[in-house]
């Protein structure tokens, strides 16, 4: 059975509510055991026998490209896409439609998944359909589509981002999808136009081709730093632990990355970007890469970025903090973010 060749990633968001890490990167760079969550997307994309990527790209796209290349190192053809305005996620893939010739795939670089895309595309192509979207289970459905599925997988309604009194499911759309290219003619060009909001809306109405199908796999919508921490730990569960350095007690699910070294330090559920320095404790945290967390620091429930020192006896709790900033000794702070490059 022909497949899919040809896939577009969504990553051109700004990534405001995971502020402060995103003032100095992209979403799709923020790291998921040290790897960019985007490199989870391509590689299934990969897997699934696509050959070529576009990215469409707008805040800090460059930043993208030289972490990506082109990529050869994944198997694939990557292209990158830039937008001068957001066009909305339907608009976007529509300034592509020249490029795309076959049934393709669209994925988001704002989420982590390594879910099976090859299933969904046979789904796709049994079913005859014009759109299929990927569905998948969440606690709290209120923040995403809920999606209402026939017996044999034709989409019956959907409703994008529910009051909790409207909520009928907590099945939702995952923002994976195969395509045929008839689709995009259904998308006005230079518009602002979205798939969830437009365009499978009128589908719907229209009583087009319009499918769905669970993901086979894990999925995780990166929307907030907290969000990103227990993206580090499934992965971390689903993955041979690593160990701990000498001088380090670890206890519970933890994940250490290269060069990591440690005097002293206890290390809690939590994941450690590489080069790390620990004399302290750590507990449910996430540490990018190169932070120095000096002698009896305390550090629980927070997010570090890159190349942050936190100072000798400093105590953190619930806080966030971009690259490059420097916590004083002994500081105490709870519940605050602080922006990168700060020194407080």
């Amino acid at each position: 059975m022909a497949g899919a060749k040809q896939a577009v990633i969504l990553a051109g968001g700004e990534g405001t509510r995971l502020r402060p890490l995103t003032t100095t990167r992209p979403k799709p760079l923020l790291p998921v055991l040290g790897v960019p969550c985007i490199e989870y997307v391509i590689r299934s994309l990969a897997e699934a026998g696509i050959e070529q990527v576009f990215l469409a790209c707008g805040y800090r796209s460059e930043d993208v490209r030289k972490a990506l290349g082109e990529g050869g190192r994944f198997g694939v053809e990557i292209e990158m896409a830039f937008e001068k305005e957001p066009m909305g996620t339907a608009g976007a893939v529509k300034l592509l439609e020249d490029r795309l010739d076959g049934t393709f795939v669209v994925g988001s670089g704002d989420t982590l998944t390594d879910a099976d895309l090859g299933d969904l595309i046979d789904f796709h192509l049994r079913k005859k359909a014009e759109a299929t979207m990927g569905l998948t289970e969440v606690e709290h459905p209120e923040q995403f589509g809920i999606v209402g599925v026939s017996p044999e997988g034709r989409i019956e309604r959907f409703k994008e981002k529910p009051r909790t009194e409207e909520v009928f499911s907590r099945v939702i759309n995952a923002g994976t999808y195969v395509l045929e290219p008839e689709v995009l003619r259904m998308i006005p060009a230079g518009t602002k136009y979205d798939f969830s909001r437009n365009l499978y809306m009128d589908m719907l109405e229209k009583r087009r081709g319009l499918y769905a199908t669970p993901l086979k796999g894990y999925w995780k919508d990166i929307g907030r730093p907290s969000d990103l921490y227990l993206a580090n730990m499934d992965m971390a569960s689903r993955r041979p632990s690593t160990q701990a350095p000498p001088g380090a007690l670890a206890v519970g699910n933890c994940y250490f990355g290269p060069g990591v070294t440690a005097s002293a330090a206890s290390v809690k559920d939590s994941a450690i970007g590489r080069g790390c320095v620990l004399r302290g404790t750590v507990e449910r945290s996430l540490l990018l890469d190169k932070v120095l967390v000096g002698n009896g620091a305390s550090i629980l429930g927070c997010v570090i970025g890159e190349g942050c020192h936190v100072g000798d006896g400093a105590s953190l709790r619930d806080c966030v903090l971009g690259d490059g900033v420097t916590v004083s000794k002994g500081t105490v702070l709870a519940g605050t973010n602080v922006e990168a490059g700060s020194s407080i």
